[in-house]
Parts: structure tokens; C-alpha cells; sequence
């Protein structure tokens, strides 16, 4: 049986709990196609699906995300199947309640939301009221399924976050939100972690927790989430950044974080004021793995200074993370300054 507030139980037991690792990588490593929809798979191919989330499982994950990124109208109109939301992401949420449901230890199911695709007006087409009813819609289906929490990823608008957040709300469902800061240490629609911490203090339907996934490297989202923890925030926060750096080699993009690399990510997440751990792109269960055994054998430390992190995970993309008001020429030290801590 779901359990709707088991999210929210196991953050109550725990300082810590580790997310999943990436779903696109996994699935391309089990014969997803460029231009596939993956979403399509949880009917077509559930036995990779299931075993999607089993890899997740076996790793230790605490919580994993449903294979439902682009389950909204908007992205799979793309493959004409916008008139199958809520069957599509019913079957994902389906398998994944039955894997966590197996597992003989509390697994929270996060079903996985993304952004829509399109830009609001007036710079496009996308209405508020659109955007509510297709939130909404796909929330609906992830519940039919069996979800414990909602998992919004990869935003890079307030006004999506926003209408996400309204959406849920119509499902009376429990959410958490993360937001992608690819842009020079902003999300591509120009928002810091400080104005996210802004912006999720004063939302009506408030997320469970919140943070940052994706973006670039793994140093980078954890300069974001030093500026999360820098604004103090009452939610728990989520670290859920990629193994590495993309590079493209033979024709596809590998990221190059090694299990080493991201069990120090893990525990610097940790350390850095991150509650929910986990990877996005490039990260499998070989990395999940040693981030649990980094997570459970290694002291907790005091919040990392920039350098440590540079030193541990590589460069900044960027050398500001722009809480300090200043652009991509300002130095590090500058934008440490930036951010009172």
C-alpha cells in the first residue's frame, strides 16, 4: 500500500537518505534510442523499467524517481501520445510501488516531473491556467499509481515551479521541487539559489524539500546548495547533481565521474547542508553504490569551503554563482563573500 506522508516519516528518522542515480543514462545502457521516448517503455519494455528501479534499490537508494521526466501533454505530444498522460504514468508508478513495496525496507517512490517544454507568456505560448491543468493531469496519473511524493526536476522558470506547485495542490499530493543551474551558477531563466530559497518560502502549496539537480558538474550544484543553505531555509535540502562533465566520445556523451569521485560529491553534498543525496546524469547504480558506503562510513564535516570542493570534484564552470550580484567575471572568492557564510 502507498504511503503518502513516507517521505516525510523517514526524513524524521534520518539526517540523511539517498536518491537515485540518473534514468536517461541507464536507459540509453539498456537500448533507449536518441529521439525515444522513454516514457513509452513502461508499457512497451516494464522489465527494463523494473529493473530500472531495482538497480536503484539494490543500491541503496532511500527513494527513487519514476520514469515519468516527460510525462506531461506538452513532451509527449512530440510522439503523439499526449492523450495517454495518465496511463502511462499510472504503469510507471505501478511498477515502481511494486519494486519499493518488495524491498523489505522503507522505499519512498518519487514520481519524476518535468519541465513542460515550452516558455510562458508573453516570451511564448504557455498560460498559467495550461500549465496547472497539465501538472495536474500528470500528478493525477502518478498518484492513480501508487506514488509517496511528487518529484518536480529540472525547472529552470519560477513561474513553472509555481504552477507545478498549484498543480499538485488540485491532486492533494506531497512534493519536492528542484530547479537546474546550468547558466553560470543561475538556472536558464536567470534565478540563484537565493531566489529560489525566496521563491519556495513564499509559495501556498509549500514542497516537502527542495534543491538542485542536474546543471553541469558536481561542483557547481554544490556551490548552489552552499547558497541554499546560506539562506537558511526550513526544508530539507536536495543535492542531486551529474557524475562529472559530459564529454562526447564515440558518438555519445559519457560523463566522467568515477564511483570515487561521487562517494566524495556525497558526503561534500552532505557536509555542504544537503538532506536528499543522489546523482542525475551519467550516475548508475556503481555510483550509487560507493556514495551509500561514503554516506554510512565517513564523519560528518564542517561545511566545505569552495576550494575544498574544487579541490575534490574539479573546477567551477563559472566563476560566480551570481548570489553575489555580480557576472561570470567576478571571482570565487568574491561570490563566497556573496553568499554570508
Amino acid at each position: 500500500m502507498t504511503q503518502p506522508n513516507a517521505l516525510s516519516r523517514l526524513l524524521e528518522t534520518r539526517d540523511w537518505l539517498m536518491a537515485d542515480g540518473a534514468t536517461g543514462t541507464n536507459l540509453f545502457n539498456m537500448g533507449l534510442s536518441a529521439g525515444e521516448a522513454p516514457e513509452m517503455w513502461n508499457e512497451e519494455h516494464p522489465d527494463r523499467i523494473r529493473a530500472l528501479y531495482q538497480g536503484a534499490v539494490d543500491a541503496g537508494s532511500d527513494l527513487f524517481l519514476t520514469n515519468t521526466f516527460g510525462g506531461n501533454a506538452s513532451r509527449l505530444k512530440l510522439h503523439g501520445a499526449e492523450g495517454r498522460v495518465i496511463a502511462l504514468n499510472r504503469i510507471a508508478a505501478e511498477i515502481a510501488r511494486d519494486v519499493a513495496d518488495k524491498a523489505g525496507r522503507t522505499v519512498v517512490v518519487a514520481g519524476s516531473v518535468g519541465p513542460t517544454g515550452e516558455i510562458f507568456e508573453p516570451m511564448g505560448s504557455l498560460t498559467h491556467a495550461r500549465a496547472v491543468e497539465m501538472f495536474h493531469e500528470q500528478a493525477e496519473g502518478l498518484k492513480a499509481g501508487g506514488v509517496d511524493v511528487l518529484w518536480l526536476e529540472t525547472i529552470s522558470a519560477a513561474e513553472e515551479y509555481r504552477a507545478a506547485a498549484e498543480g499538485f495542490a488540485l491532486a492533494d499530493m506531497p512534493w519536492v521541487g528542484t530547479m537546474s543551474f546550468d547558466t553560470a551558477g543561475r538556472t536558464m531563466m536567470g534565478l540563484t539559489s537565493a531566489d529560489m530559497a525566496k521563491m519556495v518560502g513564499k509559495i501556498g502549496n509549500q514542497p516537502l524539500a527542495f534543491g538542485a539537480n542536474c546543471g553541469t558538474g558536481a561542483s557547481d550544484l554544490l556551490r548552489t546548495v552552499l547558497g541554499f543553505a546560506a539562506a537558511g531555509p526550513e526544508q530539507p535540502i536536495v543535492a542531486k547533481g551529474n557524475a562529472g562533465i559530459p564529454k562526447y566520445h564515440d558518438g555519445h556523451i559519457h560523463y566522467d565521474g568515477t564511483p570515487a569521485l561521487m562517494a566524495d560529491y556525497a558526503v561534500l553534498a552532505r557536509d555542504s547542508g544537503a538532506t536528499i543525496i543522489g546523482g542525475c546524469c551519467g550516475t548508475t547504480p556503481e555510483h550509487l553504490v560507493a556514495m551509500r558506503e561514503a554516506l554510512e562510513t565517513r564523519p560528518r564535516g564542517d561545511r566545505p569551503t569552495l576550494d575544498a570542493i574544487t579541490s575534490a570534484l574539479g573546477a567551477f564552470s563559472s566563476a560566480s554563482d551570481g548570489t553575489d550580484g555580480l557576472g561570470p567575471a567576478a571571482s570565487e572568492r568574491r561570490g563566497r563573500r556573496g553568499r554570508r557564510d
